[in-house]
């Protein structure tokens, strides 16, 4: 099996882990322990309890996964403004 073979499922964090992982309940009941992708760390992207999340899986081990994506919640606005920092 190759890399264009992942499952993708889609759920809602609901627990944080030490060492980036979190805990997701996908939409068909099961628990798994997933991680952030790289790019998601690469740019920041922040995940809390309650966000819903896109999670590819490997058919080898459906316990674990790797966040993708996550969905942007209506109602929260982009990250407000970033503070400046000067150097003198």
């Amino acid at each position: 099996m190759a890399k264009e073979e992942l499952i993708t499922l889609e759920g809602q964090i609901d627990e944080i882990y030490p060492d980036g992982r979190f805990g997701v309940m996908l939409e068909n009941d099961h628990r798994i322990i997933a991680y952030t992708a790289g790019k998601m760390r690469r740019f920041r992207i922040k995940s809390v309890v309650g966000d819903h999340v896109r999670v590819e899986m490997t058919p080898y081990d459906l316990s674990k996964g790797r966040i993708v994506y996550r969905e942007k919640t209506p109602g929260q606005g982009p990250g407000g403004p970033r503070g400046r920092t000067f150097r003198r």
